[in-house]
């Protein structure tokens, strides 16, 4: 019993280091602030990243020049090994050269368009006439054969306009912080986005409009659609997001991007009331021609997919084989220059590294910075990364370098400060972050909440069993105007919500580097 005693109060000072492992270290996280606010490149950093560089859909020209400013950059500052990664072949890159459209008559008014991406042109400017089809089912197509020659397709709406009697732009309310932080995983009923945040996987649904429209109509299909107007020969397809409203629009599209793959057929998203112009005049029988001029091209010299990779190099004799990651997403749409979504996220998570390079900072851990491409077309180059460095294909969980990785930390919802952060049910991760968080009350970011989150890059890495988290975000205006429209542009970043971000996770990826554990897994 006495021996049993001794070996008892000898453990004592063992727990109490590791009870002690996670208090926050103030002195640096107080240096990491007089840095991130006095000091912050965050700003320029995204006016690189999206008026340099442009629009930056997988695989285009803008991609590229983000891709290689970023990792020279990254080389400037010192990281090591930084490089773009080829993750596998993606296919034709796509790049939107000019883009005209305009009503000339009854009179003459510019109309606010896009092409969807990977769509062919128009082969020049062309004058042409619009037709409404009144669709029901897929075998009312029958009803225009013959009448498509030449001609714009509308297919007519039955929504209409109504006042927008909510702020674009929000913030959580200390209620809805205090809700996500009591959630509890039997309570979930939806994808893991808060009620006012739907976020990345958002579905538009009927919101400033009375009803939203849908892709399909009585077993027809878009691409059925696509296919008879293709069959034949009109010049091409309009459309409206049922989100969209002032002149801000939703655009994206999906390919084909293969590199077999036919070019997608001319196929344009027009602003919601110049839609309904449109339509109003031929359901009045008023004769509307169009001018349109759509150039785009697509390039083929480089089919491979890429994501920039650098790091700071671990310094502990055992550690530094582990790894501490941090990502966000370099792709974006091409309506605008992909300001929140995500050269926010890019341009924190560079900070991030700039501010622990500037501190001279000798991590335990390697620091592994990631910007990845592809993810909007579903993650496919975090994925892609994953399950080739960190997966076990027989089991589908990390494999023997997976379990080197510490923790992975993603940024992707836009401009808006840190709130807290999503811990993917990972009940054992609750109380480190706690502790981590503590000093950033002040700030506002001190909610956890064991409720998931979807949508982006943290789930490839929390797929295979890997700790891999997302924060929380003021939504601003993400979901409202910026999200994959052509109002994602620099002037709606907020550059102190990105300096409070960068100062956050600066401090959260130093507490994990230094750990004398990895983060658990759930």
């Amino acid at each position: 019993m006495k021996k049993l005693v001794l070996v008892s109060l000898a453990c004592l000072p063992l727990l109490n280091v590791a009870a002690q492992n996670d208090e926050p270290d103030l002195a640096m996280i107080k240096k990491i602030r007089q840095e991130g606010f006095n000091h912050s490149q965050v700003m320029d950093l995204a006016f690189f990243l999206t008026e340099v560089s442009g629009p930056r859909l997988n695989n285009s020209p803008g991609f590229r020049r983000a891709a290689h400013y970023t990792r020279n950059k990254l080389s400037e500052w010192g990281l090591s090994n930084a490089r773009l990664e080829p993750w596998g072949e993606w296919g034709k890159g796509w790049e939107l050269k000019r883009c005209y459209v305009a009503m000339s008559a009854p009179y003459y008014k510019p109309l606010i368009a896009f092409p969807k991406s990977w769509t062919a042109g128009t082969n020049g400017l062309q004058t042409t006439e619009i037709v409404l089809l009144s669709l029901s089912n897929a075998g009312d197509l029958d009803l225009y054969k013959g009448q498509l020659q030449g001609k714009v397709i509308l297919l007519q709406r039955r929504d209409s306009l109504e006042p927008a009697y909510v702020a674009d732009a929000t913030r959580y309310s200390d209620e809805e912080l205090k809700e996500l932080a009591n959630w509890k995983s039997e309570k979930q009923t939806n994808t893991g986005f808060s009620a006012n945040t739907p976020g990345k996987g958002y579905t538009p649904v009927a919101g400033h409009h009375g009803k939203a429209e849908t892709g399909e109509r009585g077993g027809l299909s878009y691409k059925q659609l696509k296919q008879f107007a293709r069959q034949e020969g009109a010049l091409a397809i309009l459309s409206a997001h049922p989100n969209g409203r002032d002149g801000t629009l939703f655009v994206q599209g999906g390919g084909p991007w293969a590199a077999g793959a036919a070019e997608n057929f001319p196929d344009l998203t027009l602003a919601y009331e110049d839609y309904m112009m449109l339509q109003r005049l031929a359901l009045h029988h008023i004769a509307v021609k169009l001018e349109m001029d759509v150039k785009t091209q697509f390039h083929t010299n480089d089919l491979q997919g890429y994501n920039v990779i650098a790091e700071i190099n671990g310094t502990d004799p055992v550690l530094k084989e582990e790894l501490v990651m941090i990502g966000a997403h370099l792709d974006s749409w091409h309506a605008s220059v992909g300001a929140t979504d995500n050269a926010a996220g890019c341009a924190v998570m560079m900070e991030v590294i700039r501010i622990l390079k500037t501190l001279n900072v000798h991590p335990r851990r390697t620091i592994r910075l990631a910007l990845w491409g592809g993810e909007e077309q579903g993650l496919i180059g975090s994925k892609n990364y994953v399950r080739r460095h960190f997966t076990d294909t027989l089991t589908q969980r990390y494999n023997k370098m997976g379990d080197r990785v510490s923790v992975y930390f993603n940024l992707d919802n836009g401009t808006g400060k840190i709130r807290g952060i999503y811990l993917q049910e990972n009940k054992a991760a609750l109380p480190i972050f706690s502790q981590w968080l503590a000093p950033f009350k002040d700030l506002g970011a001190s909610t956890i909440t064991l409720q998931r989150t979807g949508g982006t890059d943290h789930l490839s890495f929390d797929a295979i069993g890997l700790p891999g988290f997302q924060f929380i975000q003021d939504d601003i205006e993400y979901v409202s105007r910026t999200h994959h429209s052509n109002m994602d542009s620099y002037d709606h970043l907020q550059a102190a919500d990105l300096k409070q971000a960068a100062v956050v996770i600066a401090s959260l990826v130093y507490q994990a580097a230094q750990r004398n554990e990895r983060i658990p897994r759930k």
